[in-house]
């Protein structure tokens, strides 16, 4: 379970700092910073896979990914005392995230092209740093794998270092590219568990969606991001998951009401049946609300169940009735692993708090994400 994350430069994110619990609702004003803290975990997500140079492509490119505002913030700034003006930057532009669960931290370091180097990819990041190490926060007598530039080192068992890799690609993390078998076994499974993170965002509940026609159904233990597989994953679930939560899922929002799926030679189509009708509603009938309802069901009751479940916004579409059944299937799932919800609805996370969840506020200072109720996270980022 993630005890500390750590953004600096990325966004609003100037110099951010957090501690998790097992379930988390993240909520703030409009621009407080939501979205900026949901990115920056999705783009260490991405780490794991080798993707975050695209991935910061995708988000519009690195330079427009990085903090705007000045280097530092004078307490006289912050008071109103002086105006906010720019300063003769002191050290290297630089993007950085980190994490630390239970037992092992990590952090990368992604900072601008050497000048003068002979490439057409100039505005890509580099990755300058990374490390990995036991315990909360990062030391001398603590990292287990630390890389510089193009050089990987690595500490065995006993303590000594050994030189992995010597040309490691500035696009390349050495968590793609060191975590072998042999390469040591923290590495490979910080790798593992990064990737097996999870992120659900608007999946799409529109009249064309996919998840209201018929597919070719096969074992789904994982939903689709978009929903698409909604059909096999219910019926995974059904299978070889936990079949009465289903249920109870479903009537504790819908009473009465109970979930099918048809199988017509192999395409799986979703239906519900409610009390009064006469039929079974075909996905193609139900409401936007309810469909996405289903959805969360289906995600949060994977038989695969993830240690990190992000939410973001799952609130929308859906009916201030479904508000308090949706954060009990929530706290219900954070018994299998950790959660995080990003959330503006105040009924969402009232709710949340009274099942014991974590309640980050966000507010912008400045043009700064910070926490309403701040609190001192001790961290310490690796060297380049």
């Amino acid at each position: 379970m993630i005890r500390t994350l750590a953004v600096s430069g990325f966004r609003s994110l100037r110099d951010f700092r957090l501690e998790f619990g097992a379930v988390n609702v993240v909520t703030g004003a409009n621009g407080s910073g939501k979205s900026s803290l949901y990115r920056a975990l999705r783009l260490m997500a991405e780490v794991a896979q080798g993707r975050v140079v695209a991935s910061l492509a995708e988000q519009g490119g690195f330079a427009s990914t990085l903090w705007a505002g000045p280097e530092s913030i004078a307490r006289g700034v912050k008071t109103g005392l002086y105006p906010v003006q720019g300063t003769v930057r002191r050290h290297s532009v630089s993007l950085k995230l980190g994490f630390a669960d239970e037992a092992y931290g990590y952090a990368i370091d992604l900072g601008l092209l050497v000048p003068g180097s002979p490439t057409e990819f100039s505005h890509d990041p580099q990755i300058k740093a990374e490390a990995l190490w036991a315990g909360p926060t990062l030391g001398a007598r603590n990292a287990l794998a630390l890389r510089a530039g193009p050089s990987v080192r690595l500490r065995s068992e006993k303590g000594e270092w050994r030189q992995a890799l010597h040309g490691i690609a500035p696009f390349d993390s050495m968590m793609t590219h060191v975590a072998a078998p042999g390469d040591g076994l923290e590495l490979l499974a910080m790798r593992e568990r990064m990737r097996g993170w999870r992120f659900y965002d608007s999946p799409r509940t529109d009249p064309q969606a996919p998840a209201r026609q018929p597919r070719i159904g096969t074992h789904t233990p994982v939903l689709a991001g978009d929903g698409a597989d909604l059909p096999a994953a219910l019926q995974t679930i059904r299978e070889i998951g936990d079949d009465a939560g289903l249920d109870r899922a479903v009537e504790d929002a819908f009473p009465g009401a109970s979930v099918e799926i048809a199988n017509a030679q192999g395409w799986f189509e979703l239906a519900m049946r409610q009390p009064g009708l006469l039929r079974a509603l075909k996905a193609s009938e139900l409401s936007e609300g309810t469909l996405r309802y289903l959805m969360l069901v289906a995600a949060l009751l994977s038989p695969r169940p993830p240690p990190l479940l992000v939410l973001n916004e799952p609130e929308a579409s859906l009916h201030p009735d479904l508000v308090a059944p949706l954060a009990r299937l929530i706290a219900a799932a954070s018994a299998r692993g950790q959660v995080l919800v990003v959330s503006h609805a105040p009924a969402l996370v009232d709710a949340l708090r009274e099942h014991g969840a974590r309640a980050i506020r966000l507010e912008k200072q400045l043009g700064e994400t910070v926490l309403e109720e701040g609190e001192y996270v001790d961290w310490e980022w690796p060297a380049r």
